[in-house]
């Protein structure tokens, strides 16, 4: 039976944090899907359809990574529609160990033979979040070191002076 993990997020944009992770997730399981979620407290700068597409493009080079749109279902039941046993969370620091913590018991009060998996953020991508990031992009700082190539691109189109 293959080893199959989610990794679940609004990805608004994809990091090289998040990146990094995926990468280091692909070498640990046989199959891993990034299922790009819709987060009710969150605006969203891109949609879903753009996301999957950065994401997919940042990520061309594994083969064994899948990036799907999911909205309207709570991750440990879209996690078993997809048959994945595993769910993937990357951790920048204590704040997010406690979040993630919490989280995966709730997701075990779901499935409880859902496992979750929690990945240390190397020490380069430990202070990146899409939240700075957007902040950074939007007034005109430089992205290009915290992201993909294809998502500082679409940041510029979408942020950039000419979109005023």
């Amino acid at each position: 039976m293959p080893k199959i993990a989610l990794f679940p997020g609004s990805f608004d944009p994809f990091t090289n944090g998040h990146l990094d992770t995926v990468e280091r997730a692909s070498h640990l399981f046989d199959q891993v899907i990034i299922a790009v979620m819709t987060n009710a407290a969150k605006q969203p700068l891109f949609d879903a359809t753009t996301k999957v597409e950065l994401i997919e493009a940042a990520t061309q080079h594994l083969d064994n990574v899948k990036v799907i749109a999911q909205s309207k279902t709570l991750t440990a039941t879209f996690a078993k529609e997809v048959g994945a046993r595993y769910l993937i969370r990357g951790i920048r620091n204590a704040n997010d160990f406690e979040y993630e913590r919490d989280i995966a018991a709730l997701n075990q009060t779901q499935d409880a033979d859902l496992e979750t998996v929690l990945l240390l953020a190397k020490q380069e991508f430990a202070f990146i979040s899409s939240s700075m990031v957007k902040e950074i992009a939007t007034f005109g700082g430089q992205v290009e070191q915290l992201v993909p190539p294809v998502v500082a691109s679409a940041l510029a189109q979408k942020l950039g002076p000419e979109s005023d």
